[in-house]
C-alpha cells in the first residue's frame, strides 16, 4: 500500500504555486471557453492550505457564487461574514456525518477566509467558479474595515488579514 502523501509530495505532483495576496498554493486545472465579455465561463483550481505560520487564505470576497471542495488531508475552516452581518464557520472536511462538508458552496459577496482546522497538518481543497475567476474579482479584505462591521469575530478577522 502507498503511503500517504504529504503537503511537499502534493505541491509537487500538481505544480503548485503561491497564490496571489490571498495565501496557499494552487494551479489552474479548468478554465472554461471565453464568454463574449472575455471572461471565462467557468474555472476551477486545486488549492493547497498547510497549518505552518502565515499560511492561509485571506479574507476576500467575490461577485459570484465559490464552491469549495474539500480532497484530502485535515479539515479546513472557513470564516463567512454574509452581506446581512451575519458570520458562520463551515467545516470542509471527510466527516460528513458529523457536519463538515466535501463541498461547500459560498455566496456572491460573502467575506471568506481559511485555515486548516486546529491540530491538523495540511489541507487539499479545490475551489470552482462560473463565470469563471479573474483576478479583477478578488476583493482583498482589510481588517480594520471588517473588525467595525463584524466585531463580535474581530479575533479571527485579525488572523485571517494580510495588509
Amino acid at each position: 500500500m502507498t503511503p500517504p502523501p504529504t503537503a511537499e509530495d502534493l505541491i509537487t505532483h500538481y505544480g503548485l504555486e503561491p497564490i496571489p495576496r490571498e495565501g496557499g498554493l494552487f494551479r489552474r486545472t479548468w478554465a472554461g471557453p471565453e464568454r463574449p465579455d472575455g471572461r471565462p465561463a467557468g474555472t476551477a483550481i486545486v488549492a493547497l492550505l498547510t497549518a505552518r505560520p502565515g499560511d492561509f487564505s485571506a479574507l476576500h470576497r467575490l461577485p459570484s457564487d465559490e464552491t469549495w471542495h474539500f480532497y484530502l488531508g485535515d479539515p479546513l475552516e472557513l470564516l463567512l461574514l454574509g452581506p446581512d452581518g451575519g458570520t458562520r464557520t463551515v467545516v470542509l472536511g471527510p466527516d460528513v456525518l458529523g457536519g463538515q462538508h466535501v463541498q461547500f458552496t459560498v455566496e456572491a459577496g460573502t467575506w471568506m477566509g481559511g485555515r486548516v482546522g486546529a491540530g491538523g497538518a495540511w489541507s487539499l481543497f479545490g475551489c470552482t467558479m462560473a463565470p469563471g475567476f479573474t483576478y479583477g474579482d478578488y476583493e482583498h479584505g482589510d481588517a480594520a474595515d471588517l473588525t467595525a462591521r463584524y466585531p463580535a469575530e474581530a479575533g479571527r478577522i485579525v488572523a485571517l488579514c494580510r495588509p
